[in-house]
């Protein structure tokens, strides 16, 4: 039964001409359909150049003392667009940018504003302002050049970030190869020997000062010698005033000795305290070095304020030295006898001068603790620096106060008293040299005299004992200071001979500085300005973007050409094909009642007879029509296809499926199974995931998914085309089948109780006139 009635409908449907031709339109038209759709979404972002984009430069440069070239990036953006041909690019003034983008004559516009140079430059600043471009664009021309024109504007912000890191890298890297060359170049080579000729003088005059002050205490001891002399001689011979006496005049040729000491004690000490402050100068300076060097890196201005705080203090124990040395003064003059006027005027005066040396100290401890805060501040907020450089340079205003107050207070309070106390001793030695005069024998007196002026000596022998140790140090400090300039000028020669481990450190960090010099600046400021490369590894490869769309056009076409053919051709049988099928003539009895499906059942055609005697030539031509949109698109367009044969098995089935389900709906309700199966064909558009990943989809959608021949039929069109992981293009093909069970099932048996109520439907839009 099912296949007289498919014989009798190829004949029909072969009849004339005409009936070839309109079966012929209908295997045609859907691979027409996916033809066009595929070769149209062929490579649309490969002619994307088509498309104008306006762009206008306002940009005025910038030149700051920092990086002392003139920058301008809105140069630099337009001669780089010049040669990228990604998007039609049009260089206009700004109001006929704006203008164009209204007008649509422009796709999008690109400005950039005056101060864009200006703004990007302050990165190096505390102030940082976002350097922003204006873009305009027309989002009601096409729904999708806006988000081409978008990723062209991506593009110019990629060029504006890789082309500033690499100006600012090159130029870095160009100043320090200036750098290098200078300090290998004839010029600074002489700098350096005048700078190890004049440090070799101020190490020479250090060690002259000490073996000066060395000879000043010796000449004290001398001094005292001879008043210990005198006394013994006045005790032994009491009667030779004569010779007291001129032993009395040495002693005051000593105590004049002992001023001119203790006038050179304080000329050193003043040197000192200068030394001090000069050396403070020098802090300061290399504070503001330190500072100035933080845009240029953090770890660089952070280990130099660590150098200057270990420095500074390592001058502490230059206080501790002079505070030392007035103790041990203070010690002499509480020896003296209370009875003394200058005794308690001097200790006062040394009391003050050793709380401003402490005070002074404490300064300089702060000082130093700033300096290491100061370190660690700049390599986590920079933005703070500033105040910072500002509450160091204060304290080390503050500390220069400090010395200054200590040498003026030395000058007026200290050293009168020590000229006193020399004064002191000169008289005491005139109103002896009187005594023996006037008693002659009072030898006992003398000694005592004698005992306190060489206490007194001790004491100050002590000071310039301690102030000759301290010369002998700086002039040892300023040698190492020699040798170290000169092994380091040796090893940037690069004719050092090996020498200890800290040269060979400093001659490998000069190599690599040398070696990071002589480089392409360009190549090295290209690397930093874009240090990482993305390598992309395709999976799966496909050859195109139609070849990408292919799987979607193509299973939209069969659906479509499956609705044409229900559109085209009757899905029921009339009571007279039923007739010659069953070998009745050309009609059957009236016994049959209506006519309508199932009226022919109890002379053997059965409803599932009808159902598929009537489908076999849907399937047929639904078969032709899978066939020829799946050659057409191998052969004819080129689509990718790795696994022809697979890709070609999915429209053969997607083709059997579809037009089931479309003939099925139509068979049951009709022109309202028409209807649903055009729903459906809308529905699936949207819900596919042939356009959008459907996990971008709406929730309604998602849930969907699932229950949608149109996502299976394409996954497994891709897996044919690019190849498939594990079981996934077996597992599809069976999901796709698997809608073949409820449309079979609407089919042949849910389609029995639904008859009449198709025909009632029927009946009454008939009734219409319309439809």
């Amino acid at each position: 039964m099912i296949w007289g009635i498919f014989k009798r409908d190829m004949c029909h449907a072969t009849r004339n001409v005409i009936a070839v031709i309109v079966s012929m339109g209908l295997v045609v038209v859907p691979a027409l359909y996916a033809w066009f759709n595929i070769a149209a979404s062929w490579d649309p972002y490969g002619n994307t150049k088509a498309l104008k984009v306006a762009v206008a430069n306002n940009d005025k440069g910038y030149k700051s003392d920092l990086i002392p070239v003139r920058v301008n990036v809105g140069e630099t953006i337009i001669s780089t667009l010049h040669a990228n041909d990604q998007l039609d690019w049009q260089f206009v003034k700004s109001d006929k940018a704006i203008d164009g983008v209204k007008s649509g004559e422009y796709y999008a516009a690109i400005v950039i504003p005056k101060g864009f140079s200006a703004d990007m430059m302050t990165l190096f600043s505390p102030d940082i302002k976002h350097a922003q471009l204006k873009y305009y664009l027309n989002e009601k021309i096409n729904p999708i050049a806006p988000h081409i024109t978008d990723q062209g504007a991506t593009t110019v912000v990629n060029t504006i970030d890789k082309t500033f890191a690499k100006t600012i890298a090159q130029v870095g890297l160009d100043l320090a190869s200036s750098i290098l060359h200078y300090s290998q170049s004839p010029q600074m080579a002489e700098y350096m020997r005048n700078l190890n000729g004049n440090l070799t003088t101020m190490a020479d005059t250090l060690s002259g000062a000490s073996q000066q002050v060395t000879s000043y205490s010796q000449l004290l001891g001398s001094a005292n010698d001879i008043v210990d002399s005198t006394g013994k001689l006045l005790a032994s011979a009491t009667k030779a005033g004569k010779q007291a006496q001129n032993a009395l005049k040495q002693g005051k040729s000593g105590a004049t000795s002992l001023t001119s000491a203790g006038a050179n004690v304080t000329s050193s000490v003043n040197t000192a305290l200068d030394q001090v402050s000069g050396a403070f100068d020098q802090v300061a300076a290399k504070v503001n070095k330190a500072f100035d060097a933080i845009g240029k890196g953090s770890d660089t201005a952070a280990s130099q304020l660590t150098a200057l705080s270990e420095q500074v203090s390592s001058g502490e124990s230059l206080y501790d030295t002079y505070i030392t040395s007035l103790n041990h003064m203070r010690e002499s003059v509480e020896q003296l006898p209370d009875s003394d006027s200058a005794k308690q005027a001097l200790l006062e005066a040394i009391d003050r001068e050793i709380t401003l040396l402490e005070a002074a100290k404490g300064d300089s401890q702060k000082l130093a603790q700033q300096l290491k805060d100061a370190s660690t501040q700049v390599t986590q907020d920079t933005a703070a620096a500033e105040s910072s450089r500002k509450e160091i340079l204060n304290r080390i205003t503050s500390a220069k106060q400090s010395i200054s107050n200590v040498r003026d207070d030395y000058a007026t309070n200290v050293k009168p008293k020590i000229d006193a106390l020399a004064s002191t001793v000169s008289t005491l030695i005139s109103q002896t040299d009187s005594m023996i005069t006037q008693l002659s024998g009072t030898a006992d007196g003398l000694d005592d005299v004698t005992g306190d002026v060489g206490t007194n000596v001790t004491s100050i022998r002590s000071t310039l004992g301690a102030i000759a140790k301290k010369l002998d140090s700086s002039a040892a400090t300023v040698k190492e200071l020699i040798t170290k300039l000169e092994t380091g000028g040796n090893a940037g020669d690069g004719n050092s001979d090996g020498g200890d481990g800290d040269n060979d450190a400093d001659s490998g960090e000069s190599d690599e500085l040398r070696a990071l010099a002589t480089a392409n600046a360009s190549t090295l400021s290209t690397l930093i300005s874009a240090p990482v490369a993305l390598h992309r590894v395709s999976v799966y490869p496909i050859a195109n973007y139609g070849s990408a769309m292919a799987p979607f056009y193509t299973i939209l076409s069969i659906w479509v050409g499956a609705i044409i053919l229900c559109a085209m051709l009757k899905v029921t049988i009339s009571d007279r094909e039923k007739a010659h099928v069953l070998g009745l003539g050309d009609t059957l009895p009236r016994i049959a009642g209506p006519s309508g499906p199932g009226n022919a059942s109890r002379w053997g055609l059965r409803l599932d007879h009808e159902y598929f005697g009537r489908y076999a030539i849907f399937a047929l031509l639904a078969l032709l029509q899978g066939t020829l949109v799946c050659l057409g698109d191998t052969y004819f367009l080129g689509v990718q296809a790795n696994h022809a044969l697979q890709f070609l098995a999915v429209g053969w089935l997607a083709a059997l499926v579809f037009s089931n389900i479309v003939y099925t709906l139509t068979v049951s309700f009709g022109d309202i199974g028409k209807a649903v199966a055009v729903v459906l064909l809308v529905m699936q558009v949207a819900g596919s995931g042939g356009t959008f990943p459907i996990e971008t989809l709406p929730k309604f959608f998602q849930m969907l998914y699932p229950f949608l021949p149109f996502p299976h039929a394409i996954d497994a069109m891709y897996a044919a085309m690019a190849g498939s992981y594990g079981n996934e293009y077996l597992l599809d093909m069976v999901y796709l089948a698997l809608f073949l069970i409820p449309s079979l099932l609407l089919g042949l048996v849910l389609r029995k109780p639904v008859i009449r109520l198709n025909n009632w439907v029927s009946r009454n839009l008939e009734s219409t006139k319309v439809m």
